[in-house]
C-alpha cells in the first residue's frame, strides 16, 4: 500500500516532530484496537469519525486566533419571518465587531446567519441527512463549508471553536443544542463563554422557557445560580454588547494541575482582588484568589504575557464563576477608555 512509506516516515520522525508524544499516543489507541474482536462497523466508525475530525481542524486552523459566535436556531423559519431577518441583522451586527459566524450550514435561522455574516466571515459546519440539510446559498461551495458524517463529531467543532453562542427559536434541534451547551457549561466542560438567548422584539419564546427551568429551580432539580449561565434579551444591540462585553477584560482560562487560570486582558487592582476574595470566597477549595504570571507550562503560549488570576476552584459553582467574570468584566467598561482592546481576538 502507499501509506506504508508515509506511516515508516511518521514512524521515524516521531521523536522529533512536535507533537510526536500525542502521535504515538493515538498510533497505540488504533494498534490496541486492532488487536480487539470488534465489527467491521466499529472499524467504518473510527475510520469516519477520524475524517471528520481531520476536515475539522484542518479548515478552522488558519482562523484559530478569530473568535467566533456560533447561531442555532430552526431550519424550519421562513425567509419572511421577523426571527429570520433578526438572525440575518444579528449575524452581520456581531461580524461587524470582528467576530467570525458558524451555522449549521442548512435553512431556516442557519440560513439567515450565513447571509448576514456573508461567505468571508461564516462557516457552515453541514450534516449528511435525508431531509432539511442541503447547504443554503449563502454558504454552498465554500471552503468553509464542511460536511460532517457523524452529530457528535459535528457538535464538538460547534462548541470547540466557539467563543459565544447565540440561540434563536426552534425545534427538538435547537432544544438538544440549548440543553447540551448548558450541561457542558455547568459541568466546566465548555467555556466559560456567554451563551445568548434571542427572541423576536416582544416574543416570549425564551421567557416561556426560562419559566420551566426556573420551575426546575423550585423543585431543587438545577441550582439558583445557573441561571447566570444565560441571557436573555430580545434587542439585538444587548446581544451584541453581552458577547463582546465578555471579553473586555475576560481572555480565557484553564487548568494547570488543580489550579484554575484565569488570563486577562488588563491586570485587576489589590483592591479589585480583595473584593473578588470577599464575594466569591464560597467558590474556592482552599486558600485564595491571587494575581499570578504565567504559570511553568503556560510558557510559551500565545497569552504567556497576559497578565492572570489564580485560584483553587471548587469546579461545581459554575454559575458563580460567571457572575465573578461578569463582575471583572464590568471594571473593564470602568476603565475603557484606557483598554484599547479587541475583544474578538484571542
Amino acid at each position: 500500500m502507499t501509506l506504508t512509506p508515509e506511516i515508516l516516515e511518521l514512524l521515524n520522525q516521531l521523536s522529533s516532530h512536535k507533537h510526536g508524544k500525542w502521535i504515538e499516543r493515538a498510533l497505540a489507541v488504533l494498534l490496541r484496537t486492532s488487536k480487539e474482536e470488534i465489527d467491521r462497523l466499529d472499524w467504518k466508525i473510527i475510520a469516519t469519525s477520524l475524517e471528520d475530525l481531520e476536515h475539522g481542524f484542518g479548515t478552522f486552523y488558519q482562523y484559530r486566533h478569530v473568535r467566533k459566535v456560533t447561531i442555532f436556531g430552526s431550519a424550519r423559519i421562513g425567509t419572511e419571518t421577523r426571527e429570520y431577518q433578526l438572525a440575518v441583522e444579528f449575524a452581520r451586527r456581531i461580524t461587524e465587531l470582528g467576530f467570525m459566524i458558524l451555522t449549521g450550514g442548512g435553512g431556516g435561522i442557519m440560513q439567515a446567519g450565513n447571509q448576514g455574516a456573508g461567505k468571508d466571515k461564516s462557516f457552515g459546519l453541514n450534516i449528511n441527512l435525508p431531509f432539511e440539510q442541503e447547504a443554503n446559498p449563502y454558504i454552498a461551495n465554500d471552503p468553509k463549508l464542511i460536511n460532517f458524517k457523524y452529530f457528535f463529531t459535528r457538535k464538538l467543532f460547534f462548541l470547540r471553536e466557539s467563543d459565544a453562542i447565540a440561540l434563536f427559536p426552534g425545534g427538538f434541534g435547537t432544544q438538544d443544542e440549548a440543553f447540551e451547551t448548558l450541561t457542558l457549561c455547568q459541568t466546566g466542560k465548555y467555556g466559560p463563554v456567554p451563551l445568548v438567548l434571542i427572541d423576536e422584539p416582544g416574543g416570549n419564546y425564551w421567557q416561556l422557557w426560562d419559566k420551566y427551568i426556573r420551575k426546575l429551580i423550585a423543585r431543587g432539580l438545577v441550582s439558583p445560580e445557573d441561571t447566570s449561565l444565560y441571557s436573555i434579551t430580545d434587542n439585538i444591540d444587548e446581544a451584541c454588547e453581552i458577547i463582546s462585553n465578555f471579553y473586555k477584560v475576560y481572555h480565557s482560562s484553564r487548568y494547570v494541575n488543580d489550579l484554575f487560570v484565569m488570563r486577562l486582558n488588563v491586570e485587576l487592582s489589590d483592591d479589585q482582588i480583595a473584593l473578588l476574595n470577599e464575594k466569591f470566597s464560597d467558590i474556592l477549595v482552599k486558600g485564595s484568589i491571587e494575581k499570578s504570571e504565567a504559570l511553568p507550562p503556560e510558557k510559551g503560549h500565545e497569552t504567556e504575557n497576559l497578565p492572570r488570576i489564580v485560584f483553587y476552584f471548587n469546579q461545581k459553582d459554575l454559575g458563580r464563576l460567571y457572575q465573578m467574570i461578569n463582575l471583572i468584566n464590568q471594571w473593564g467598561e470602568e476603565g475603557k477608555k484606557e483598554l484599547h482592546l479587541h475583544p474578538e481576538r484571542k
